[in-house]
């Protein structure tokens, strides 16, 4: 069975207060459009839908919409992750499971099994499914949403984190009645993965860990949580996000895992890189006049520029910068010339002299006479 690996589509996050509506549009179209070219029967959803547990109305509407068009060429399974309200997430799954999209939260509810296309479930449990597609072949899913006693409503007890875990995989293995190919569809953090700056502090290290050998017998672990790919131990996937959401990714390439599932294990292998989504750079420039040529140069990038200033910007300067679109993050270094700290004394200065003095110390040139004439009005000094 041919499968392809998504996760955390963060639908509704936001790029330093900016919207990204039509690109998380432009992504879903893009992903249908990869299971067309590769053949993907299944696509695996693993966590991390919306940004927020009350993501906008615009943001549902991408996601129903979005898994609409998935699933006109193949089943979808998507499970809930920690910035998602499992039980938001799962209201419309009547509704979905007849479009043959399926979702499972924390509450681990069997899925529908009914035919509704070529691949379709043809057995679940609490914490598990199995798919067939038209060739007879089936695959195996064990599905653990994002976990924490909370969600799946256990009370305090003796148990660690680590005993939890593997009671909560365990359930999502019961239903394996017979050897057939296997996946663990999960948003957990794995020890040692390694974390960028979009993932918010939230249990994603420590006791909230979850160790490789505790990881079920499987032929391929389609996780999510970590935005970065990578793949840690023998068969376990972090895809990562499909579109950049801080500047420390920049430069870095976006992708889904698309894979045959057969009696032989993972086969044809290839991570298929998404390019619909607007990439993050960070540039640098000498002065204003040479950062506004670079903005416009780069118009295809969302920018973070950093600007070397032998002094301050205007407000006229600054203006010219923010008006160009793509520009959202705007650095200025200014080269600090030598001092000599100890000619300096404050005794009996005026505060416009105090000032001038502060101005060369920290800028290393002469205060400008607007600004010295702006800083006179605040203090009333003539």
């Amino acid at each position: 069975m041919k499968i392809l690996h998504t996760s955390d589509l963060h639908i509704g996050k936001k790029l330093m207060g900016r919207e990204r509506f039509l690109e998380y549009r432009s992504i879903f179209i893009e992903l249908s459009d990869v299971c067309e070219k590769e053949g993907v029967e299944l696509v695996l959803i693993a966590g991390d839908v919306y940004d927020t547990f009350t993501p906008p109305a615009e943001a549902e509407e991408i996601f129903y919409q979005g898994v609409k068009l998935l699933s006109k060429r193949c089943a979808v399974l998507v499970i809930s992750g920690n910035h998602d309200d499992y039980v938001r997430l799962t209201a419309a799954s009547a509704l979905a499971e007849e479009h043959n999209v399926y979702i499972v939260g924390n509450d681990l509810k069997p899925v529908s099994c009914k035919k509704r296309g070529e691949v379709y479930p043809e057995k679940s449990g609490k914490g598990w499914v199995i798919f067939k597609n038209s060739a007879g072949e089936r695959v195996y899913i064990n599905t653990l949403p994002y976990p924490n006693e909370a969600r799946f409503k256990e009370g305090r007890s003796d148990e660690t984190f680590e005993e939890k875990t593997k009671r909560w995989i365990a359930l999502g293995e019961a239903g394996k009645a017979e050897k057939i190919p296997s996946v663990f569809l999960s948003h957990i953090f794995v020890a040692g993965g390694s974390v960028s700056d979009s993932e918010r502090e939230i249990d994603l290290g420590g006791a909230r860990a979850v160790s490789l050998d505790n990881l079920p017998d499987c032929d391929y672990c389609a996780l999510g949580h970590l935005h970065k790919k990578q793949k840690l131990g023998k068969n376990a996937y972090y895809c990562g996000a499909p579109m950049q959401f801080t500047f420390d990714e920049s430069g870095s390439k976006k992708s889904v895992n698309v894979f045959d599932l057969t009696a032989n294990g993972v086969e044809n292998f290839k991570e298929v890189e998404l390019v619909s989504a607007k990439k993050l750079v960070r540039l640098q420039a000498n002065g204003v006049v040479d950062g506004v040529a670079l903005l416009n140069a780069n118009k295809e990038y969302y920018v973070e520029l950093t600007l070397n200033l032998k002094e301050p910007m205007t407000q006229q300067e600054s203006k010219a910068l923010h008006e160009v679109e793509n520009l959202l993050s705007l650095k200025a270094e200014v080269q600090n010339a030598e001092v000599n700290y100890e000619k300096f004394s404050n005794k009996n200065k005026s505060s416009s002299q105090l000032f001038t003095d502060y101005y060369k110390l920290r800028y290393g040139t002469e205060v400008p006479e607007e600004l010295l004439a702006l800083f006179l009005s605040l203090t009333e000094e003539e």
